[in-house]
């Protein structure tokens, strides 16, 4: 699996997630909403830890900056 994600796409999944997290954990949001967002969020920060996103691997995208 090659990575297809650069930095800052990575980061801003990265914090997307842990929005996510504070919001439901604060109460901000509840119910389905935060089931979509949490569902959402995991996914954001599994492929940002891993490097890899497999929605851009059919369509042959990558974020990663090319020297």
């Amino acid at each position: 699996m090659t990575k297809n994600m650069g930095t800052v796409d990575r980061i801003i999944r990265f914090v997307f997630a842990v929005a996510v997290a504070v919001l439901y954990f604060t109460g901000v949001i509840s119910g389905i909403l935060a089931i979509i967002l949490g569902i959402l969020a995991a996914v954001f920060l599994l492929t940002s830890l891993v490097g890899f996103c497999p929605l851009y691997a059919p369509f042959k995208l990558s974020t990663i900056k090319k020297s």
